[in-house]
C-alpha cells in the first residue's frame, strides 16, 4: 500500500508505454514526452519496483523477468481506467500523434498517395514515419513494437500474436516496349522466355512467385536486369528488348505511355494477396483501429475488388 501512495497515474502510464516499446526515445513519442523526463521516471520506477525493468541486451532493450510479469495486468489495468475515465473515441481532426508503418516501395506506390491525401484533409496532425524492410523482417518488428502496422505480402499462417486484413488480391502483368511485341500486344510463352527479363527483388536469389511457377514446369527465364525498386523499373522498359513482369498495380498509369504496353502473362500464375499486419496489443488503441479504417477505405476506393 505504502508503494502505491508513491505511484500516480501518469507513472503507470509511462511504464506501460516503456515495456510495450522497450525503447525510451519511441515510449517519449508516443507519450508527447521529451525523452529526458521518461528517463527520469524510468529511474523513479526502477526504485519503487526494486528491479532494473528494462535491461540492455546486444544493443536492444529487453524486458526482466518481473516487468514481463507487470506487462499484462498492467495493459488490463490501465485499459479499465481508460475505459472509466475517457470516452472510447478518436478525434482525428484534433489528434497529435505519430504512427509508424512499414511496407515495400510497391506497397508505399499503391497505397500512400491516397492515404497521404486523406491523412492530409481529416487528420492534419497526424505523422507518418514509413520503412522498407524485407517482409520477415517487418513481421519481427511489428511483434516488437519497432512499428505499428506493415503492408505487404506475408505467409497466410502468422504467429498467434498477429492480426492479419487482406486488403486486396493482386494478379501479375507484363510491361514491354510497344514496337518490340506483334500486332497482338501479347508474347506466346516461347517469345517471352527468348527474351531479356527485369526481375524486381530486395536481393540476388530471393525467392519469388513467377520463377517458382517457371521452375516447377522446368522452364527459367534470363535476367538481365536485377534491381531492388518497383518504381524505377517501369523506367528501363522503352527502347529496350527487356520484358519486366510485376504486380499490375504497381504500373499505375503507365498504360498511358504510348511508347510501351502492358499485356498479361503467356502463362497462368497464381495471384497474391496484399495484407495489412498489426499486434494484438494495439486492437484497444481507438486511435490504431481509426488508421486501419482509413487504410482500408483508401485502398478501396482507389483499387476496387474487381481490379
Amino acid at each position: 500500500m505504502n508503494n502505491l501512495r508513491r505511484i500516480d497515474l501518469n507513472l503507470l502510464v509511462t511504464l506501460h508505454a516503456l515495456l510495450v516499446e522497450k525503447h525510451i526515445s519511441r515510449a517519449a513519442l508516443r507519450l508527447h514526452k521529451s525523452q529526458p523526463a521518461v528517463s527520469h521516471a524510468l529511474a523513479h520506477l526502477r526504485k519503487l519496483f526494486d528491479d532494473p525493468l528494462l535491461i540492455r541486451r546486444s544493443g536492444k532493450l529487453e524486458l526482466t523477468s518481473r516487468a514481463a510479469e507487470l506487462m499484462q495486468p498492467l495493459t488490463d489495468a490501465l485499459g479499465q481506467l481508460g475505459t472509466l475515465l475517457d470516452p472510447p473515441q478518436f478525434d482525428p481532426t484534433r489528434a497529435q500523434r505519430v504512427f509508424r508503418l512499414a511496407m515495400s516501395d510497391y506497397g508505399a506506390r499503391v497505397v500512400l498517395p491516397g492515404l497521404v491525401r486523406t491523412l492530409r484533409t481529416i487528420a492534419p496532425g497526424v505523422e507518418l514515419v514509413v520503412s522498407q524492410a524485407s517482409r520477415e523482417a517487418m513481421l519481427a518488428d511489428v511483434i516488437d513494437g519497432e512499428i505499428d502496422m506493415a503492408m505487404g505480402v506475408f505467409p497466410s499462417r502468422a504467429p498467434d500474436e498477429l492480426r492479419m486484413r487482406t486488403l486486396f488480391v493482386e494478379h501479375f502483368a507484363c510491361l514491354a516496349d510497344a514496337s518490340t511485341l506483334p500486332e497482338t500486344g501479347m508474347l506466346d510463352r516461347e517469345a517471352w522466355l527468348a527474351r531479356p527479363h527485369v526481375l524486381v527483388a530486395m536481393r540476388a536469389g530471393a525467392d519469388n512467385e513467377i520463377d517458382r511457377t517457371l521452375g516447377r514446369e522446368g522452364m527459367r527465364r534470363r535476367i538481365a536486369v536485377l534491381l531492388p525498386h518497383w518504381g524505377v523499373a517501369n523506367e528501363l522498359i522503352a527502347g529496350t528488348d527487356l520484358i519486366l513482369t510485376v504486380a499490375r498495380r504497381s504500373l499505375g498509369a503507365i498504360g498511358s505511355d504510348p511508347r510501351v504496353r502492358v499485356f498479361d502473362l503467356p502463362f497462368p500464375i497464381e495471384p497474391f494477396d496484399f495484407k495489412l499486419i498489426w499486434h494484438q496489443r494495439r486492437e484497444g488503441d481507438p486511435a490504431y483501429n481509426w488508421l486501419r479504417q482509413v487504410i482500408m477505405r483508401v485502398v478501396s476506393d482507389r483499387w476496387p475488388a474487381d481490379e
